[in-house]
């Protein structure tokens, strides 16, 4: 193929992007300085010493305070903490590498190729809470506390590695014959750098972006939940004494990260995978912001020791459950339908295109039910912090914004898929998320 062919067929397999998401370049500047910030900041605001109930009259005082303050930006930096944090990256990389997996084809890309990644994250999973229960069961839960003690030097760590990942991917992603992800080729370097440049960055086989996706960040929040539990434990006076409130938000989270290592193969049909290309957007989320802010409940907990009694406890394992059944059946329908399967012989809609869209079962009721069942077992693992301060419902406050977020871009990649089809479905279907309501 000669040169001008070769290029020529590039523009048309990477097309410059003509939409920004996020308000274009600001918005993603913003975002990019405005996760770590807030990373921090719930750290800060919500730590043994405010109580999690800062003085907000003091807190522009105290910024001013604190960043004039050379020794305050010296104690972000850990050095033992960055150590660790970076062994953890490479067992996880290790572990991908050594342990059995199949190896599953993704979705068909714009070169009419299909991607395989090996799954088996699950099994890192097993692996690491193996090494972790041993270690506290041969030394007691005074040795997994560190995660505790030095929980800023462990966020620094974790924001300077997706800062490089994101430099990195987007320094490659300039390389002949590299696959750009339609979003992520704006020609502008701030919003490119953030949304991502390349659709699937690899290292010989290893796919980054599966990869953060699924292992060193979500596993991570499981551990550090563990460690927060430690901490209790220490200074209760064992782990016969940690609270109720403590092992809900353990069984509640750990559930959640081991169902979906459990079912990684369903990942790769996500728009994370198949849309987004890999930037410091998915970089600092899944490294960083997924184990060190959806840990605050545990983290809260550790100085604060909640006691809920059997009433409360049944509640709150109530709504979490409703919303993991509305999530995993929700999900079930949907994985079956795509497979050609209709087990429930639901209803659907066919598009002029010749797709089909469920119009019955869970998704008959709403355009994302999966969201509404993650929801409630958002509000469930905060439930347990009580109701002292209104921090601990960052998450599920957060979350919610996320989701909607989410749905506006599916809203608006259907549009454009399915045309006049699309406002078809949504007259059969209008609501959003929660049935009846949004």
């Amino acid at each position: 193929m000669s040169s001008s062919k070769a290029v020529a067929k590039t523009a048309e397999l990477n097309p410059r992007t003509t939409a920004y998401e996020f308000l274009g370049p600001p918005g993603a500047l913003f975002v990019t300085l405005t996760v770590p910030t807030v990373t921090y900041a719930l750290y800060f605001g919500c730590s043994e010493a405010t109580g999690c109930r800062p003085d907000l009259s003091a807190i522009p005082d105290q910024i001013v305070t604190s960043l004039s303050d050379p020794a305050w930006w010296k104690g972000l930096w850990d050095t033992q903490a960055a150590l660790i944090y970076l062994a953890w990256y490479a067992f996880c990389v290790v572990a991908w590498a050594i342990l059995p997996g199949d190896r599953v084809e993704g979705t068909t890309l714009r070169t009419g190729e299909k991607k395989k990644y090996k799954i088996n994250a699950f099994s890192t999973f097993l692996l690491a809470l193996g090494l972790t229960s041993g270690t506290i069961y041969r030394y007691g839960p005074s040795a997994f506390t560190f995660l505790y003690e030095k929980w800023v030097g462990f966020v620094t760590a974790s924001i300077l590695m997706s800062i490089v990942q994101a430099f990195y991917c987007y320094a490659f992603s300039f390389q002949k014959g590299k696959l750009l992800a339609l979003g992520g080729n704006s020609g502008n370097f701030i919003y490119d750098f953030f949304i991502g440049r390349e659709l699937n960055p690899s290292v010989g086989s290893l796919d980054l972006k599966s990869f953060n996706e699924l292992r060193p960040g979500l596993i991570l929040w499981v551990l550090i939940n563990i460690s927060m539990a430690c901490e209790q434990a220490v200074r209760r006076g064992g782990l016969d004494k940690v609270t109720d409130s403590m092992w809900l938000v353990l069984a509640f989270q750990g559930w959640y990260v081991a169902d979906g290592l459990y079912n990684e193969s369903a990942l790769f049909t996500t728009m994370d995978i198949t849309t987004d290309g890999f930037g410091f957007m998915l970089a600092v989320g899944d490294l960083a912001w997924v184990p060190f802010t959806y840990s605050l409940q545990a983290r809260y907990l550790a100085f604060k020791h909640v006691e809920l009694g059997y009433a409360r406890t049944a509640a709150i394992l109530l709504v979490n459950l409703a919303g993991y059944y509305i999530f995993r059946d929700a999900n079930g329908e949907k994985n079956d339908f795509r497979n050609g399967k209709n087990p429930k012989n639901l209803q659907f809609f066919t598009t002029e295109s010749g797709s089909k869209l469920l119009t019955s079962g869970w998704w008959g009721l709403s355009q994302h039910p999966n969201y509404f069942g993650d929801l409630l077992m958002a509000l469930a693992w905060s439930l347990p912090t009580g109701f002292d301060t209104p921090i601990t419902y960052f998450y599920v406050c957060y979350f919610a914004v996320l989701l909607a977020h989410r749905q506006r871009r599916d809203d608006e990649n259907c549009h454009k898929k399915y045309g006049k089809d699309w406002e078809k479905y949504k007259k059969l279907v209008p609501y959003r998320i929660i049935p009846y309501i949004y």
